[in-house]
């Protein structure tokens, strides 16, 4: 009786061939980084949707202007992106209401692009890095389909020195093979559902910093 294949998940690893293996390191490596970026963008998302709601508590409890743009300045890394959106608007308000015969156009299209511009660089910020998932999302399949290509591709080469072929032969080969594929996948899925999950996120964010400035710059029209 011939001996029964080992086809356990670390023989069939280490017997892959070169290629393969080096696949698979890659999608191993790409998998940790990926969720060192999850649990990274996670905190940051976290983080900033908690100060968001301290700040716009703080913000809409009728507090002086001036004095809680003081606050801001002195502890910055206490508050969140609508806390800088909120310093930067205020701070070209006081630039232009302290410019010589400042019209009230000038004082609010000005404050307007500084507002804009500072919701666009938190957005920047919070959005920094997201791409990564998304390529390892898109990329890990295919990089596992190229190592089960090439472990295919051995394992029928070998196939072709031997007069009779049977299933005991060509199956460690292909079962070594169709593991790239499967670490590919176990790369790319929780990569798709956390940037999907960060885009959601996103976008509410950008929606809140939005219609905060809007707010802002009604109330600061009124002082102009």
């Amino acid at each position: 009786m011939k001996p029964v294949a080992d086809l356990s998940l670390l023989h069939l690893i280490t017997g892959a061939s070169v290629p393969v293996q080096a696949v698979m390191l890659l999608l191993v490596c790409l998998s940790l980084w990926s969720w060192w970026l999850i649990f990274y963008k996670g905190s940051v998302f976290k983080a900033a949707v908690k100060r968001n709601a301290s700040f716009d508590e703080s913000f809409w409890q009728g507090s002086d202007l001036n004095s809680l743009y003081a606050r801001v300045n002195e502890a910055r890394e206490r508050f969140g992106p609508q806390a800088e959106v909120f310093a930067a608007g205020f701070r070209e308000f006081i630039k232009q209401k302290r410019q010589n015969n400042p019209t009230r156009d000038a004082v609010v299209d000005g404050t307007r692009r500084a507002l804009k511009a500072a919701t666009q660089r938190e957005m920047d910020r919070l959005e920094h890095q997201l791409p990564g998932l998304a390529t390892v999302a898109s990329v890990s399949p295919y990089i596992g389909l190229l190592g089960t290509v090439w472990g295919i591709m051995n394992s029928f080469r070998g196939l072709a020195s031997v007069g009779q072929a049977t299933l005991a032969q060509v199956a460690p080969g292909i079962a070594e093979a169709l593991i790239a594929t499967a670490i590919g996948l176990f790369a790319a899925i929780p990569a798709v559902v956390a940037y999907n999950r960060f885009q959601a996120q996103l976008d509410r964010i950008n929606t809140q910093l939005e219609t905060f400035a809007e707010e802002f710059l009604n109330i600061l029209q009124r002082q102009a």
